[in-house]
């Protein structure tokens, strides 16, 4: 693939994604501000339902570190940089939430130690709560890293308002299930994209950018067409 085309595909995927996670995202800005963290929490669990309560668990295993070692191995067959993409998004991501979890927010506790501002919360059955270490959420980062690197691998546009929309789906997962408040996913989805960004800034701009030899595979060898 020519140099500007894979980049003009990744500024237009990249584009896509970040106004439809911030499209959906703001509304929930919003309602903080107005409404509080304990009322929002409540409010957006105001629609559980049976089906919901089997899936979410499900869905938010989505978000785990294992599927994005999954992801960055399987892209191997498809070049080096898309390998890089994927790894640093979402390794670097990771490491820099658990610093922000660790040292610099560690007061902030999870919805679990607030049940009684919440009288009636509801809750998924067989789900462990967790207690601390709550802002920001570690899963959103995940899930915005990896389908932000995802929609700039792919490089069209549709795809990556997909992307954004699951990306938004695995962070509501995380409320739902009552493992983090409203607050936590939205500074999740701002660290996962930041960072995400800035390795693709790197890989695709610049000199890195211009190395076509990162756009060979080692498993198949010659470049990615």
């Amino acid at each position: 693939m020519a140099v500007n085309t894979r980049r003009n595909a990744g500024q237009d995927s990249l584009r896509a994604f970040l106004l439809t996670g911030l499209l959906l995202l703001l509304p929930a800005v919003v309602a903080h501000w107005r409404m509080g963290r304990f009322a929002l929490h409540t409010a957006l669990n105001g629609f559980h339902t049976g089906l919901g309560d089997a899936v979410f668990p499900w869905i938010t295993w989505l978000a785990s570190g294992w599927l994005a070692v999954a992801l960055s191995l399987a892209l191997l067959w498809r070049s080096w940089r898309s390998f890089l993409m994927m790894a640093l998004a979402t390794g670097l991501s990771a490491l820099v939430v658990q610093w922000l979890k660790r040292r610099v927010f560690e007061e902030f506790d999870r919805p679990s130690m607030f049940l009684e501002h919440m009288p009636g919360l509801p809750l998924v059955g067989g789900v462990e709560l967790h207690h601390y270490f709550s802002f920001p959420s570690g899963h959103t980062t995940a899930a915005f890293s990896m389908c932000l690197a995802l929609a700039v691998i792919i490089g069209r546009r549709g795809a990556a308002i997909l992307l954004a929309v699951l990306a938004v789906l695995l962070g509501y997962s995380r409320v739902y299930l009552s493992q983090h408040f409203a607050e936590d996913v939205v500074a999740g989805a701002f660290t996962g994209s930041l960072v995400a960004v800035a390795v693709y800034l790197v890989l695709y701009h610049g000199r890195l950018g211009r190395n076509t030899r990162l756009d060979a595979s080692p498993l198949r060898g010659g470049q990615n067409q």
